[in-house]
């Protein structure tokens, strides 16, 4: 028996807006899925949020009503870690992006999951060979990229000591998850697509607070001249701007280079609690009917 015929359990830990659609994505391939949070209305929000996208997904024919009906019913949502990760095969911690936490629940899920289980983390920056366990050979990066229902990639990245054998199969989950999987054997913080972006936005933000050009005439440069769906700015507003402000914080503390810290401004917005779309104020404000600073 193949070792990725024997994954039929998968657990995500974490609700959040990462982890309650790479969730939906597993059950959807097949999968026994089991989201679990330590909040219970953590939870509930998932199950709600699901609950209209694939109700959007069946309005739409992406998906048939049975085959809405067949994922839900693969899914389990939990509290308990020992619940979630007890018997399953293939685990993604989708936490937020602090090492710190991470390494919390890496070392939990240490003790609970079987030996056999992968342990696969969906950050967007620390490398896996930072989070300590006994099992490095079975651990691995596997990034998906927000939102995960509707972006086709996902980068699986490799330590020195991950496994061929883990990497295959992480591989194989991708693409049973209906993504395109790319293996990247080497480590360094934030991957690829995040490197690339992240210098991207560095000089939007450089280029702002310089004086050079307001954020929304840069955001209108990116998506007329360079053909950008989403300029600079407003992508941080999409995807969270506490989460690239964790991210830079994490590179900071990593490399020691001054360059690596937050902007002023990005620091400034996480401090007075607009992070973007989902606190309804960031760069531009969604309270009001369209978009405006």
């Amino acid at each position: 028996m193949s070792v990725m015929a024997q994954i039929e359990r998968i657990t995500v830990i974490g609700a959040g807006q990462m982890g309650h659609q790479i969730a939906m994505l597993s059950a959807l391939g097949g999968f026994t899925t089991t989201i679990q949070d330590v909040k219970e209305e953590a939870l509930a929000g998932a199950k709600a949020k699901l609950e209209g996208i694939m109700g959007d997904w069946v309005k739409k024919s992406k998906i048939t009503e049975e085959e809405k009906e067949a994922a839900f019913a693969r899914l389990q949502f939990t509290t308990s870690m020992e619940e979630a990760a007890g018997n399953a095969d293939f685990i993604i911690e989708a936490a937020v992006e602090k090492l710190e936490v991470k390494q919390q629940i890496f070392t939990q899920l240490d003790i609970i999951a079987p030996g056999h289980t992968i342990l696969a983390t969906n950050s967007s920056t620390i490398v896996n060979s930072l989070l300590e366990t006994n099992r490095a050979d079975k651990v691995v990066n596997m990034h998906f990229f927000f939102p995960p229902l509707v972006m086709d990639c996902v980068e699986v990245v490799m330590s020195d000591v991950t496994s061929e054998e883990t990497a295959e199969v992480t591989m194989k989950v991708s693409e049973t998850m209906n993504r395109t999987a790319v293996l990247l054997r080497k480590e360094i913080s934030g991957f690829v697509a995040n490197r690339i972006l992240g210098a991207l936005q560095r000089e939007a933000v450089y280029l702002y607070e310089e004086g050079i050009a307001d954020f929304k005439d840069i955001d209108t440069i990116c998506r007329k001249a360079l053909r950008h769906p989403i300029g600079p700015f407003e992508l941080m507003d999409l995807s969270g701007i506490d989460v690239g402000y964790y991210v830079m914080q994490q590179r900071y503390q990593e490399t020691g280079d001054p360059a690596d810290q937050p902007a002023a401004c990005i620091e400034e917005k996480v401090k007075e609690g607009n992070l973007g779309r989902k606190t309804g104020k960031g760069w531009y404000d969604y309270t009001k009917k369209g978009v405006t600073q």
